[in-house]
């Protein structure tokens, strides 16, 4: 097992000096890379100037304010009210309340292979009956039906207070719902008075090749979940919908939702000098050149098929056990990858955006290599 000691860029440093080339990104958190000089110098700024000052809104932080704002100024309308929490999981918590609340509801419909945090409400959520199963009993009424699949949206009912979807399934390996049936996910959700959640926990943030994923479909979300990136490698979750919908968990009770440490103050000074440096620079529109070196450099008869959105990719092999040796050839080599939670035989690849094409292709050899090494090795 690694042990790192510092980070920087697209490596990582491990006690003994050896250096690491990133491909996962923290499972695409630090999507400006390790130590970026803007998000270390407004983490130090703001500790310099308050922690944790009080919740329920009590006191104004500027740091939530700002970066609230700035967000909002990069969404559409529909989503201008931003509500910070601490994880992924927490924003899914949060989302499920808002729906429930507002559309007087209790059902909640997801998808097979889904993912949407560990916590008791979004593990109800989790598209895997296995990591279910120990936990049970969970959420009552809540419905899975099939991705990518048409016919299954007629369970989406006048029932329904929400619908979960990732517009690609990071944790099943990559699977992208398809232009077709999202527009019918949210003809559905229209006519059934439902509203469509969005979690973009890994897809967010230049990860796809735009700053969000619904941003390819022409599809906007009654509530957007983010997390991961939202923080620049801080702890940050949020769950984003219209000032009118928000306005639901202000009465009856008062505090529909509460967080402590929600929107801490160095949290959003990091996530926004990260977001700040990313649309300042050219990355997002280099995400989709070197999603294409990628695949073009990783072609061997090991790989049953690559799965792809922007910088983010599964090779499919067509073991685990494979996979597993395959990755861990590369960690001793020098490159740092996994696989996916219901994906087992993907490698995952999800670099930091600002990966270059020469460290891309390096990359590549040692994968390659990997691939050659456990495949002529493997046992017969």
């Amino acid at each position: 097992m690694l042990e790192i000691a510092t980070a920087k860029g697209v490596y990582l440093y491990s006690q003994d000096g050896k250096k690491y080339l990133d491909l996962i990104s923290g499972i695409s958190v630090s999507y400006l890379g390790h130590a970026h000089p803007r998000v270390v110098d407004a983490v130090k700024k703001q500790a310099g100037q308050h922690l944790h000052l009080m919740v329920y809104g009590e006191y104004i932080q500027s740091p939530q304010v700002r970066y609230a704002r700035l967000l909002a100024e990069h969404l559409p309308e529909k989503l201008s009210c931003v509500y910070f929490v601490n994880s992924g999981a927490e924003a899914a918590e949060g989302a499920m309340k808002l729906a429930k609340k507002a559309a007087g509801r209790t059902e909640i419909v997801y998808f097979d292979r889904a993912y949407h945090g560990s916590t008791q409400g979004a593990l109800s959520l989790i598209g895997s009956r296995k990591l279910r199963q120990p936990f049970l009993p969970l959420l009552p009424d809540v419905r899975e039906i099939r991705f990518n699949e048409t016919t299954d949206l007629s369970s989406v009912t006048q029932k329904t207070a929400c619908v979960f979807i990732e517009p690609v399934q990071g944790e099943a390996g990559v699977r992208t719902a398809s232009r077709d049936f999202l527009k019918a996910l949210r003809n559905r959700c229209d006519e059934t008075g439902a509203l469509l959640v969005f979690d973009e926990a890994q897809t967010a943030f230049g990860r796809t090749g735009k700053l969000f994923a619904f941003e390819q479909h022409a599809i906007v979300p009654d509530i957007l979940l983010l997390a991961k990136g939202l923080g620049g490698g801080m702890p940050l979750g949020a769950f984003i919908a219209s000032k009118e919908l928000m306005a639901v968990l202000s009465s009856n009770p008062a505090l529909g939702h509460i967080t402590t440490f929600g929107g801490h103050p160095v949290c959003c000074a990091a996530g926004m000098a990260a977001l700040t440096a990313l649309l300042e620079s050219g990355w997002m529109k280099k995400v989709k050149l070197k999603e294409a070196l990628f695949r073009k450099l990783l072609v061997h008869p090991a790989i049953k098929q690559i799965r792809s959105a922007g910088l983010l990719l599964a090779v499919e092999f067509d073991s685990f056990a494979v996979c597993r040796k395959i990755i861990d050839r590369c960690i001793k080599n020098g490159v740092v990858t996994d696989w996916f939670l219901f994906a087992e035989n993907c490698l995952r690849i999800a670099p930091p955006l600002i990966i270059t094409e020469a460290q891309i292709k390096e990359a590549c050899r040692v994968i390659m290599e990997a691939i050659d090494f456990v495949m002529q090795n493997r046992k017969i």
